[in-house]
C-alpha cells in the first residue's frame, strides 16, 4: 500500500485516463490558518483533479454578462399540522443563466435547489419523498464502487435530512435507498434547537452523483428563543445555496470521469462556474438595511472563503447547528462542503452601490442596495445563548480514529478510509445512548476532510499538529506544537468538522436522542463515495 499522493506522482494510469492535473487547485492557507488559529502543518490542501475547465464544449463563464439575472429564491413549504408534506423527486429542466440553454437536472419539487421546509421545534413534519426519477441514470455509475454494484438498481434515492436529531429509520441511512415508482415517509420530530438544515440524497455509491444532478435542499427549524431575538426575517432572511458544476456550451452537466470505463470515479470533482440557488452570477436587490444571509456549501467537493468584494465586516450569528453564543465579526470565512453559515451583514452605508460577494478572488454574485430610506427595527444582540463548552472532565469515553488513503495499484487505485475500516467490516464505534464521547480525528492525508456525523452535534475541543511520519511508521501520536483552540465562530454546535492536514481534530458530542446504526463520514461526495463513511451504533 503505497500513499494516494506518491502513488498519483508515479501511476501512469491516471496520466493516461487524462484526469492528472496540468495545475493542482490549493485551499487558501492564510484562512485555514487563521480558521486554525496559526500554522497547520506543512501538509498543503491539494486536490489531485485535472484541469477540465479546459476540456473542449465546456461553457466559459467569462463569456457569460454578469448579474444580469435575479437571484431565485426557493419555494418555502410550511407544514400543516397533521398532514404530510409530499414532496417529488423527478427530471426536470432549468435556466440557470439568461444566455445558457436550459439544463437537465434532477430536483426536489422541480427546481434545484428544493423547496425550502420550514419547521418548528416541538411539532413534528412528516414528509413523504416521492421517487419518480428516471429507471437510467444521466451521469456516469462506477459500478466498482460499494454499494453501486451492477447488481444494483442504477437509480436509487434516499432523503438525509443533514443535521437533523432524527430515529434510526428516518435518517435516510445510505443502504435504505428505494427506486423510482417508489416513496418513502419519514417523520422529522423536530426536538433540537433552532438551526440551519438541509436534505439531499445519501443512496450508497451514487449520492455524489445524485446531488451533482440538483437533488438537495434548505431545511429552516425555527424556535421561540431565536425569534425573541429581533435579527433580520421574512424577505430581509435570504437563503444562498452554494455549490459549483461543470457545465458545457448546450447547458448540460458535465461530471468528469476517469477514462476508464470500468472504474470512471474520481477524487474530487471541481466546476468551471458556481451557483447561488441555482443560477450563475445572480443578483439580489436589497434594501439600505441589515440582512440574515443563511449560506449553506452545498458543493461535492469545493471549499469557500467567502468575502466582499470591499472588505467590508459581517457578523457570523450561527454555524451548522444553530446559533453561536455572541456574534463573531468577521471579513471572510472559509466553509467547507456541508457546513452552514448565519451571517448578518448591514447594506444601510451603501445606499445605491453594489456589493460583490466573492470566493477569494471571484465574483459569486451581487448584491444592489437600493437608493430609497428604509427603517430597519432588527438587530442582532451581544449575546444570542448560553453555550456550555465541553471539557475534558465531561468525557466518558476517548476514541482515536484515523483519516486515510490508500492504493494497491491494481484493484483499488485509490481507496479512502476512516479508521482503516472499510463500510462492511463490523461496527468499531457502538456507545452509549446518552455518554458523551470525544473523537481525536487523526488525518494521515495531505487533504482537509469535512467529517460529518449524522444523529448528533458537537463541539470541537481543538486542533494540535503532530509527527505523520512517526504515527504512520509506529501508531506513535508525538504532537510537534500545542493544541489550538477553534475560533469563536467555530465554537458553536457544528455537525461537520474541517480534519486539517498535519493536525489531530478533537471533537465531542452527546449521543442522546435514539439507538440505532447511523453513518459518519467525509463530506467530500467522492471520498464518501470510496469509502470515506463507516457506520457507528448507538445501545
Amino acid at each position: 500500500m503505497v500513499d494516494r499522493r506518491r502513488f498519483l506522482k508515479t501511476a501512469g494510469w491516471a496520466a493516461a485516463a487524462g484526469w492528472i492535473p496540468s495545475r493542482l487547485f490549493a485551499h487558501d492557507m492564510h484562512a485555514m490558518q487563521a480558521a486554525a488559529g496559526g500554522k497547520v502543518g506543512n501538509h498543503l490542501c491539494m486536490h489531485a483533479m485535472g484541469d477540465v475547465t479546459r476540456l473542449p464544449g465546456l461553457l466559459d463563464p467569462a463569456h457569460l454578462t454578469p448579474f444580469v439575472d435575479r437571484l431565485p429564491i426557493p419555494t418555502v413549504l410550511t407544514p400543516d399540522t397533521g398532514k404530510p408534506l409530499h414532496i417529488r423527486m423527478a427530471q426536470t429542466t432549468q435556466k440557470l443563466h439568461r444566455d445558457v440553454p436550459e439544463t437537465t437536472l434532477w430536483t426536489y419539487g422541480g427546481a434545484w435547489p428544493g423547496p425550502t421546509i420550514e419547521a418548528r421545534q416541538g411539532h413534528a413534519v412528516d414528509v413523504v419523498w416521492e421517487n419518480a426519477l428516471p429507471k437510467k441514470h444521466f451521469l456516469p455509475v462506477d459500478h466498482a464502487i460499494c454499494g453501486a454494484e451492477a447488481d444494483k438498481p442504477e437509480v436509487r434515492a434516499i432523503v438525509h435530512l443533514h443535521g437533523a436529531r432524527v430515529p434510526r429509520a428516518d435518517d435516510g441511512y445510505p443502504e435504505d435507498w428505494y427506486v423510482p415508482g417508489t416513496s418513502r415517509r419519514h417523520r422529522y420530530p423536530n426536538t433540537q434547537d433552532a438551526a440551519t438544515l438541509w436534505y439531499h440524497d445519501h443512496a450508497m455509491g451514487i449520492n455524489r452523483l445524485n446531488m451533482y444532478a440538483g437533488l438537495m435542499g434548505l431545511y429552516l427549524l425555527r424556535d421561540e428563543h431565536e425569534s425573541s431575538l429581533g435579527l433580520p426575517s421574512g424577505e430581509h432572511e435570504v437563503p444562498l445555496v452554494i455549490a459549483d458544476r461543470l457545465l458545457r456550451t448546450d447547458g448540460s452537466l458535465y461530471y468528469p470521469d476517469s477514462g476508464d470505463a470500468a472504474a470512471p470515479w474520481v477524487p474530487e470533482v471541481f466546476g468551471n462556474l458556481t451557483l447561488v440557488n441555482g443560477a450563475i452570477l445572480p443578483r439580489a436587490d436589497v434594501e439600505p438595511r441589515r440582512y440574515r444571509l443563511r449560506v449553506l456549501n452545498a458543493s461535492n467537493g469545493r471549499f469557500y472563503h467567502l468575502r466582499f468584494r470591499d472588505g467590508r465586516p459581517f457578523q457570523a450569528i450561527g454555524s451548522d447547528q444553530g446559533l453561536l453564543a455572541a456574534p463573531v465579526t468577521l471579513r471572510s470565512i472559509f466553509l467547507a462542503p456541508g457546513e452552514r453559515a448565519d451571517l448578518v451583514v448591514d447594506f444601510a452605508a451603501s445606499r445605491g452601490g453594489a456589493i460583490e460577494l466573492m470566493n477569494d478572488a471571484l465574483p459569486l454574485m451581487r448584491f444592489a442596495v437600493g437608493q430609497g430610506s428604509v427603517r430597519d427595527d432588527s438587530r442582532v444582540p451581544d449575546v444570542l445563548r448560553d453555550i456550555p463548552r465541553f471539557t475534558d472532565a465531561s468525557v466518558s469515553r476517548t476514541r482515536e480514529l484515523t483519516l486515510d488513503e490508500y492504493s494497491d495499484c491494481v484493484a483499488t487505485p485509490m481507496l479512502m478510509l476512516l479508521g482503516g475500516k472499510r463500510w462492511h467490516d463490523p461496527v468499531t464505534e457502538t456507545v452509549k445512548l446518552g455518554s458523551t464521547e470525544a473523537w481525536s480525528l487523526v488525518n494521515l492525508t495531505e487533504d482537509t476532510h469535512p467529517i460529518h456525523l449524522h444523529l448528533v452535534r458537537f463541539q470541537i475541543l481543538d486542533r494540535r499538529p503532530y509527527d505523520v511520519d512517526e504515527y504512520t511508521s509506529s501508531k506513535t501520536l508525538r504532537f510537534t506544537g500545542p493544541a489550538q483552540e477553534p475560533p469563536p465562530h467555530e465554537r458553536g454546535w457544528k455537525d461537520v468538522v474541517q480534519a486539517y492536514p498535519g493536525m489531530v481534530t478533537r471533537i465531542a458530542a452527546t449521543f442522546d436522542g435514539y439507538k440505532g446504526r447511523y453513518a459518519w463520514h467525509c463530506h467530500l461526495a467522492e471520498h464518501e463515495a470510496n469509502e470515506m463513511m463507516r457506520p457507528f451504533e448507538v445501545v
